[in-house]
């Protein structure tokens, strides 16, 4: 893979750059991802469905703790990717030194929360019956790697600000090939159950924090940080944060959807419904990888090219990111509407599971093909420093339309009221955003251009 530096995003050819940055992304994300859903499918076979259920507990708890280093990561890596296109390296060295130094403060006192006020955070998050003991043995272990977890997550989106996707897709992918060993070491081989499977969790969170560590030491970045760049700066404390909090503020939403969900589903079909949840949410994780891919290659090209005020590279990223994604994303929505019978069996035995989460996958995935407008066009602000419009489109899937819906669909048709919230709150945001993409197109990146052609 051919190397990419910073000044790269600002003149190779769009398809062929969103491809060199998005192949890397995609790779990383599957690899990530194919963690997640093959833990899942260990834990499942090896220990019961029910600890499925219980991960899925834990899940919205320790990863919202570890988004606080992404949305510090990508609020930063907006801001690198800006100073490195107007050629101000001393303001991007200083982002970046406070970046670390605000994911340690941040997610070190939130790990000590979570663990003083575990067992009311875990019924909280619908630990109840015969979930609550295994979950509760995964949350406290797990919660003592997701500090390094959360630097993980900001380093990485550091390095793909610095056009160096490659070495992003290896941090990655550390950590779920180490996963997925040690879950065969600890679970099968040495029978510790949920807790080998959170030991497994957190260890390779530490692996993957030596090798970002490593990479920022090394010759192949372009950040050489010294004491003085962690003292905080106000101002760009205030920027991070501004544009971070949209990340933040999505997890959140994503955290308490699972609240109401896992709750939601105990009340109307107790573990089974819980179970089928959580494998239809381990596929939502997996099989948009390659859209994600995508998105998070989109990012650093769209901000550099904003920041060089070059706007018909950015209006050329926008429409071919959307173009790629789309493709990508109908073609996981055929695989998910023709086999969804065959992935769940993936997972489990237990009869009950089986007859139920199939229906629920393809509801819950019937208006894939249309989400990369929503995806791209949410980027797109986060990428070039609007926070506001950001912070808005970002919540419009699941913040203004997914939980009001879940909260008042299942009273009239019960558990089909919960899965086909998920497409009526995908086709509503994704055209709330293209509304506002094209409006932004027109406006600031080409006034003359038609409303019409804007998106194409």
């Amino acid at each position: 893979m051919a190397k990419v530096t910073a000044q790269d995003l600002g003149t190779q050819p769009i398809s062929k750059l969103l491809i060199k940055q998005a192949l890397p992304a995609s790779i990383g994300i599957l690899v990530m991802s194919l963690n997640i859903l093959v833990d899942t499918i260990f834990v499942g076979n090896w220990i019961g469905s029910i600890a499925i259920a219980a991960i899925n507990v834990v899940l919205p708890v320790s990863f919202f703790i570890a988004a606080l280093g992404m949305a510090i990561g990508i609020g930063g890596s907006s801001v690198i990717s800006r100073a490195l296109g107007s050629e101000n390296k001393n303001k991007a060295l200083k982002t970046f030194g406070n970046q670390i130094t605000l994911t340690l403060l941040l997610t070190v006192t939130m790990g000590v929360l979570g663990l003083w006020f575990a067992d009311s955070i875990i019924t909280s998050f619908g630990g109840k019956g015969a979930i609550f003991e295994p979950a509760k043995i995964y949350y406290k272990i797990v919660l003592y790697g997701v500090p390094f977890l959360a630097l993980c997550m900001m380093g990485n989106t550091v390095i793909r600000a610095e056009g160096k996707p490659k070495f992003a897709m290896y941090a990655m992918m550390i950590p779920s090939v180490g996963n997925l060993l040690l879950d065969y070491i600890f679970i099968n081989l040495l029978d510790y159950g949920m807790e080998g499977a959170a030991w497994a969790t957190s260890i390779s969170y530490v692996l993957c924090f030596i090798y970002i560590f490593w990479y920022f030491r090394s010759k192949n970045s372009e950040l050489k940080i010294g004491f003085s760049h962690f003292g905080l700066n106000l101002g760009i404390v205030k920027e991070i944060s501004s544009l971070g909090f949209v990340t933040l503020a999505r997890q959140a939403v994503v955290s308490i959807t699972y609240l109401f969900m896992n709750n939601i589903l105990y009340h109307l079909g107790g573990e089974i419904s819980v179970t089928a949840y959580a494998i239809v949410g381990r596929m939502l994780m997996f099989a948009m990888f390659p859209v994600l891919g995508v998105t998070q290659g989109f990012l650093p090209i769209a901000g550099f090219n904003y920041g060089a005020q070059n706007y018909a590279r950015v209006r050329e990223s926008i429409n071919t990111a959307i173009k790629y994604a789309s493709i990508l994303a109908t073609i996981v929505f055929l695989v998910l509407m023709l086999f969804p019978d065959a992935i769940t069996r993936m997972f489990t035995t237990d009869v009950d599971v089986l007859h139920q989460t199939p229906s629920a996958m393809r509801w819950v995935f019937a208006a894939t093909p249309i989400i990369a407008i929503q995806l791209i066009g949410a980027a797109y602000f986060q990428a070039v420093g609007k926070a506001i419009p950001a912070l808005l489109l970002t919540l419009t899937r699941q913040g203004f339309f997914f939980i009001p819906l879940i909260l008042i669909l299942p009273k009239f048709y019960g558990e089909l009221g919960v899965w086909i919230s998920f497409p009526i709150s995908d086709v509503v945001s994704t055209l709330v955003t293209a509304y506002f993409l094209n409006r932004e197109i027109v406006k600031t990146l080409k006034p003359d251009l038609q409303v019409s052609d804007s998106i194409s």
